[in-house]
């Protein structure tokens, strides 16, 4: 009589405290990595060798430093890292809410058509933009492109809430569909936008379609910062919900959630700041899918953990990758969308092949 193996019992979860403990470490390691990154990065530029802690200093209203070193700490590194930081947290927590409110792990910012709807508004800027009267093109000046951008994601997101909604009810299901829709519909006009542009037009439009944080100033960033944080600052209070909402709809009602208020919630979240993301830095692409992944891999799904650490992870990667980017071609500059593609999608594919197993489970 042959005998037969007892089956394998299935790994049983890591306690909560465990996956608390590990969150707590893993935010610390985080933490130090974001400042380390920061330093770095108003240090490292094509401009050479700078003094930073000087610069630091003086602009803080001790010690001194050369008039170039300030020009370049405080006028033009200083705000493109504050931008960077707040950016990737952006991108990242996005991400994050938008794959627990669709239950989709592929899912990001760009399904709720935020990012077609951004793109079309500042490609109909650059190439129409001309067009406008003179008083008007005065006063928008420089803001123009971020501006439109910003109307043009929170247009699209206005368009899909009002179609998944009814009865008062918002169907996450029919979002999905109809920002594929709008998501080439709004493809389909910015295609011939493009078509109807010139040279110099063109080139603008590529670059502010791969992504860079190079023209980040003072001025931008407070426009769309307070904006992102206000934002940032949302997602927490979204965490109990989004657990409950990975055990279904119907469940998480009965644990007392306002689904409802949730989504409208999650999903003006997701606009703002992405909104006001891609309006300062045109498209950057990766993070929302490929940080929270990786940190569910680190520590567990649990959002209250998820993303607080999305937010932080996300600020060192696209740290990271503004850095190469100013580096790799220097003295040119290579768009930090390239970047974070060349980063994110190979680091994707390995995170599939190695958990492929599971995710056919």
């Amino acid at each position: 009589m042959v005998a037969h193996a007892a089956p394998a019992r299935a790994a049983s979860p890591a306690p909560v405290g465990d996956r608390r403990a590990k969150a707590a470490m893993v935010r610390a390691v985080l933490l130090v990595a974001l400042g380390f990154a920061m330093l770095l990065g108003l240090g490292w530029g094509a401009a050479g060798d700078t003094d930073v802690i000087g610069a630091l200093g003086a602009g803080l209203g001790f010690g001194e430093a050369t008039v170039r070193d300030m020009t370049i700490v405080w006028d033009i590194r200083m705000p493109r890292i504050l931008t960077a930081t707040l950016v990737g947290a952006a991108l990242a927590v996005s991400g994050a809410v938008m794959q627990g409110l669709f239950r989709n792990p592929l899912a990001d910012p760009g399904l709720v058509g935020v990012s077609a709807g951004a793109g079309f508004g500042a490609v109909a800027a650059i190439v129409l933009g001309g067009l406008l009267p003179a008083s008007i093109a005065a006063l928008t000046g420089t803001y123009l492109v971020p501006f439109a951008a910003f109307l043009g994601g929170w247009a699209s997101t206005l368009i899909l809430y009002r179609i998944a909604t009814s009865g008062g009810h918002t169907s996450v299901a029919t979002m999905l569909l109809a920002g594929i829709a709008l998501g080439a519909l709004t493809g389909a006009l910015t295609g011939f936008i493009v078509y109807k542009a010139d040279d110099s037009q063109l080139r603008d439009l590529t670059f502010w379609g791969m992504g860079s944080v190079a023209g980040a100033t003072w001025a931008k960033l407070m426009i769309a910062g307070p904006i992102i944080v206000l934002a940032l600052f949302t997602s927490p209070f979204l965490a109990r919900s989004l657990d409950a909402l990975a055990l279904g709809e119907p469940v998480a009602r009965h644990m007392g959630i306002d689904t409802q208020k949730m989504k409208r919630i999650a999903i003006v979240s997701v606009a703002a700041s992405v909104g006001a993301s891609v309006a300062i830095t045109g498209g950057i692409g990766f993070i929302g899918i490929v940080v929270p992944h990786l940190l569910r891999l680190l520590q567990g799904p649990e959002h209250r953990n998820l993303l607080p650490n999305a937010a932080v992870l996300g600020a060192v990667v696209l740290l990271l990758a503004d850095m190469v980017s100013r580096v790799v071609v220097a003295p040119a500059e290579l768009p930090i969308g390239i970047v974070t593609a060349f980063m994110g999608g190979p680091f994707f594919l390995w995170i599939l092949l190695k958990n492929r197993a599971l995710l056919e489970a």
